[in-house]
Parts: structure tokens; C-alpha cells; sequence
């Protein structure tokens, strides 16, 4: 990106636009990188308008000590330098390079580290916080030659390490990882040393948008692919299973076919993160099945779910599999070798990301396999992610034993279904993690940035609860959240997301019943706004109301129980006490 094109970006953001405010805090003039990091920000965030406020020149960490609840910002963005952990380790700085200094130089690195460690967690809870660790060399100030570390050098960085281990533990804090940004800004490219005598900015123009561009990506991070459906011959294995038989198809290094063996231990670790893997093939099931009992290997079959093996087009399997994981195409990555497999399921499944198995070439399989997990990963792995893959299955078996012949109440009465409503759970990750993927039975849409949410939390009379569901099948987890506020006997609801997991369990008629009996309302208004993917809500509404939601959507209690089916749950109720033990 120029600075022309930066500039082109934040210029046009409507003034009404809802605003982003975003501190930077660091020691130098900040210049380019404002400008670059304003507009990284804008193109992730295009419905709000990115400010960016530069901190105290030349004091990074009194910056930070300087925010509170009362002017904390929706972001906070720390370009971490040298200088900022002692002034002697700037080029503008007066202090001697003299070898007494050295150890007087660790010694105040390690005491400011601690002071920003600090610092950060005296910070509000509030604003998402994405940090770059120093990223211009350190001065020539040390005895040996600049080809040789120096001990003095690498106690510098160790101290800087351990600090950034220690604070990426926080989940409000996004470390970006410095081996990635090499790659991106070659270290050789990013110090301009009279631009930094001359006006305080140290980096390169191309330097200062690379950074900026990873520092939004870790302020405004995009959406994990929620799926991943793979071919199997010559993707996840080398070799056609039907041409040479289950035990000849290979995926190791003595077969030059290690390739597939990292991408199935790929496959395998995202699977335990929660991120669903289902397969789709053209081949014979009796012969798949007897590659899939092979002990070596590397993904397990029990982490995948479900599998599509016959000899009809793979945009039918796609479909089929989408709908089992009852997710939209544009959430998954299909995985193939063929091309025009490829082209076949992206046409009949627009946004779904295609993605080529490159088979021999070994430079864009690692491209691949570091795509695959960039696009899937977490940042963080709650339990909810590990059931996530057993209740798809269970989800699965349900739907069977529901459609095979026995009355749906007889059913529904006979699966012991408990319902727990926790009211203690407005800070847990996994709340608004749902809330911001959830498209189906959502509410209005609705998407929140941490300060945002923070600020809903904070509303008069605020009533959250985060619902979990478990079965005769299994445990769901975590499925649903409700938010609102209380004002008499009126409640309005601000945020509902239930996931398609927990769909014709009845759940959400259970969620209403509780809220009319534990507030006392007498009536309920929503939020809602009709989208394009929140037709299941749309159809709850409209069984409820005798016809279809508008904007001025208000449910009374007498309407409810008129049309209110019979509800088998046993409820559960935890409150904070009770939650927190």
C-alpha cells in the first residue's frame, strides 16, 4: 500500500460512520505508520471509522499507565522499540555506548519491561490490545562484531521473550509473531536511520506498512474457516486407493509422499481445535473404509465427520456435508488435487474457498498447509471447540432417531434433555465468540468488537445468559446467548444467537419461557433486522407471532404461551456464586 492509497482509504469513510478509536502507543513519531495502520484498520473494518491517536512521544510506557475507564479507546495498537526499554539504545540519544553501560542497559531493559508488563494488566478490560515486539536491529554498542552475539545482546532479547510470553497469556493481547513479519519486511529493509535523525520515525515507508498491515490483523482479526472437506487420492494420500489397493497408498517420507503426511497432521491438529474435517471422494467405500483402518494413520477417523465416498459429483457431497455441519459454503475450504474438481464445487457452491492440493511441488505445499492454518486457527481453544465434532455426529444421530417413525413429542420426551442457563457468563471468550460467528438464528446481525461488547455489558439492568445443552446423544455446550435489559415489567432484547447445532430441541421457546418467568415481563421487544442468512429466526418469530417479524418486533407473554409447545427440559440455573464456586 503507497501512502496515496492509505490516505484514499480514510478519507472516505463516511463522518457518520460509527467511530473505532485506536491508541498507538510508541516511543518514536509515529508518521507513516499512523497513516498505514488507520487505513489497515478501515479496510477491516469497513461499517466504523478508524481513529488513530498517537501516545507521549518518547514514553511508551507512561501512555500506557495513562489509560482508564474513563478514556479507554476500542483498540490499543504498542509498537514496542529499543528506545522504549532505554534511551541509550536510540541513535537520537545522548547516552555513552561505553562498555561500563552495557549492564546498566540490561538491568533498565528488564526493570521497563516489567513496568509495561504492568501496565497492560492494570489496563480496562475493555479494548483488544495488539503489540509488536522490537523490530529494528539493536545498536552497534556491543564489544564483539556484529556477525557475533554478544551476551549482552542476547540477555536484550531473552528479557523481551520471556515479557512477551508472559503477556500473551492475557487473552486480550495479540502478539505478532516475528518470524512472520520477516518474511513480510525483511529486517535489512526496515531501518531508515536519517528519516529517524531527521523527524523521529525510524522505519522505512515499506517497513511501516508491513507492520501496520499485521498490527490491524491482530487488532481486527478475521473469522476462522469454521470446515475443511479434503479429496483423498493424491490429497490426503499419495496414490489412487482403487488402482493400487488401501495398503499401498502412502503418506511418508520412504515414499516420497511426506507431503500428505503433514497435511494429514494438519488436518488432525485443527480437527482437535474444533474445526471440522469431513471428507468427499470418488472412489469405492469398501476400499476407503479399509485404508481409513490403517493404524498409521496420521488423522484419526474419529476426527472426521462425515464421509462422502462414491462416485457422483463432489459438489453433491459438498452439499450434503454443509448440510450435516449445517454451516454456509463461505465458511469451509474444499481441499482437492484436481482442478477441475475444483471448479465443479466452486460453481455450484459460491464463497466456498477452493483450495489446489499441489502434490510434487514442495514450496507450495508449505504454502498451503500455512494458509490452511492461518485461515483456521485460534486463538484460543475452549472446551466447546472440543465437543464441537462429537455434536455434529450426535446432531446427526439425533435427526435419525427423530425422522424414524416415533412421534416427535414421544421423542422429544424421552431423550432427557437439560437445558442450563448460566447468568455469570458475560465475561467468558466463548460468549462473544458466538455471538460474532452465529448467522442462522440470530437476532439481528449484530457483530462486537471487545470495547463494544464491554459497553453492552454495562447497560442499566443488563440480563445475560449463556445457555448449554446436553442430551441422551451427548453434550452440545455452549449453543446459545441472550442479552438484553430490564426496565418494569418490559424487557427488551438486545443480542440472540442460538448455533444450528441445537436446532428442534426446542431450546429457544425454553429460553423465552425462562426469561418471562424469571423478569416477570409481560411482554418482550427484540432487536431484530431481517438478514440474508437469519431465516431460521425469521420462521421462530413468525410460529409465534401469526405472521412474519417486522423492525417493531414485541412478543407478549399470553402470545407466547398460547403458542408455546409442550417443553420436556429439565432446567438448570447458575448464577455467579454458584458459577464461580
Amino acid at each position: 500500500m503507497t501512502i496515496t492509497e492509505a490516505l484514499r482509504i480514510t478519507q472516505s469513510v463516511p463522518r457518520d460512520a460509527r467511530p473505532f478509536a485506536v491508541t498507538l502507543a510508541c516511543g518514536f513519531t509515529p508518521l507513516h505508520l499512523q497513516t498505514f495502520l488507520a487505513a489497515h484498520l478501515q479496510q477491516a473494518l469497513p461499517g466504523r471509522r478508524v481513529t488513530i491517536t498517537p501516545g507521549l512521544y518518547g514514553n511508551l510506557a507512561g501512555t500506557l499507565e495513562s489509560i482508564s475507564e474513563a478514556n479507554a479507546p476500542d483498540g490499543l495498537v504498542i509498537a514496542l522499540e529499543w528506545p522504549d526499554l532505554d534511551p541509550r539504545l536510540d541513535y537520537r540519544g545522548a547516552g555513552s555506548w561505553g562498555a561500563t553501560a552495557v549492564n546498566d542497559i540490561v538491568a533498565s531493559a528488564q526493570t521497563m519491561l516489567d513496568r509495561i508488563a504492568a501496565a497492560l494488566l492494570r489496563t480496562p478490560s475493555g479494548p483488544r490490545i495488539a503489540l509488536s515486539l522490537p523490530t529494528l536491529p539493536l545498536p552497534p554498542l556491543f564489544h564483539t562484531p556484529g556477525w557475533q552475539a554478544s551476551h549482552h545482546e542476547l540477555m536484550l532479547e531473552a528479557g523481551v521473550l520471556r515479557f512477551a510470553a508472559d503477556i500473551a497469556q492475557d487473552g486480550r493481547i495479540a502478539v505478532i509473531n516475528p518470524q512472520r513479519l520477516a518474511e513480510q519486511s525483511p529486517t535489512a529493509g526496515r531501518f531508515d536511520l536519517k528519516s529517524d535523525l531527521y523527524t523521529g520515525l525510524p522505519f522505512t515507508i515499506e517497513h511501516a506498512d508491513r507492520l501496520a498491515s499485521q498490527l490491524a490483523q491482530a487488532l481486527a482479526p478475521p473469522t476462522p474457516k469454521k470446515g475443511i472437506i479434503s479429496d483423498l487420492d493424491d490429497t490426503l494420500w499419495s496414490g489412487i486407493a482403487g488402482e493400487v489397493g488401501p495398503d499401498a497408498v502412502a503418506w511418508d517420507l520412504a515414499s516420497h509422499a511426506q507431503l500428505h503426511g503433514l497435511y494429514q497432521k494438519l488436518l488432525g491438529s485443527l480437527a482437535d481445535s474444533g474445526t471440522l474435517i469431513g471428507i468427499t471422494s470418488k472412489n469405492d467405500p469398501a476400499v476407503v473404509a479399509k485404508a481409513f483402518e490403517r493404524k498409521d494413520l496420521l488423522l484419526r477417523p474419529e476426527q472426521v465427520f462425515p464421509i462422502e465416498v462414491h462416485w457422483n459429483a463432489k459438489s453433491g457431497s459438498v452439499a450434503r456435508i454443509l448440510e450435516t455441519w449445517n454451516i454456509a459454503a463461505d465458511s469451509v475450504i474444499f481441499v482437492d488435487d484436481s482442478p477441475m474438481e475444483l471448479a465443479e464445487v466452486a460453481a455450484a457452491h459460491p464463497g466456498i474457498e477452493c483450495v489446489l492440493f499441489p502434490k510434487n511441488d514442495y514450496e507450495a505445499g508449505l504454502a498451503m498447509l500455512r494458509h490452511l492454518r492461518d485461515r483456521c486457527g485460534k486463538e484460543r481453544v475452549s472446551k466447546d471447540d472440543a465437543l464441537r465434532l462429537e455434536s455434529i455426529r450426535q446432531g446427526a444421530a439425533f435427526r435419525e432417531q427423530a425422522s424414524a417413525g416415533a412421534a416427535p413429542e414421544s421423542f422429544l420426551e424421552q431423550i432427557g434433555a437439560v437445558v442450563t442457563f448460566d447468568f455469570a457468563a458475560a465475561t467468558e471468550p466463548r460468549v462473544l465468540e458466538l455471538v460474532n460467528k452465529t448467522n442462522q438464528f440470530n437476532l439481528n446481525g449484530g457483530r462486537y468488537t471487545q470495547p463494544d461488547w464491554q459497553k453492552l455489558l454495562s447497560t442499566p439492568g443488563l440480563i445475560l445468559a449463556a445457555v448449554s445443552y446436553e442430551d441422551k446423544f451427548g453434550p452440545l455446550g455452549t449453543i446459545a446467548a441472550i442479552a438484553g435489559h430490564a426496565d418494569g415489567k418490559r424487557l427488551t432484547i438486545d443480542t440472540w444467537v442460538m448455533s444450528c447445532r441445537a436446532f428442534a430441541r426446542r431450546i429457544e421457546h425454553q429460553t423465552l419461557k425462562m426469561l418471562f418467568e424469571t423478569t416477570g415481563a409481560s411482554e418482550i421487544e427484540f432487536r431484530f433486522t431481517p438478514t440474508a442468512k437469519n431465516g431460521p429466526l425469521q420462521d421462530f418469530f413468525a410460529t409465534l407471532l401469526a405472521e412474519p417479524p417486522t423492525s417493531e418486533c414485541r412478543l407478549t407473554r399470553s402470545q407466547f404461551e398460547l403458542r408455546c409447545p409442550a417443553l420436556y427440559h429439565e432446567v438448570r440455573e447458575m448464577r455467579r456464586a454458584e458459577a464461580h464456586g
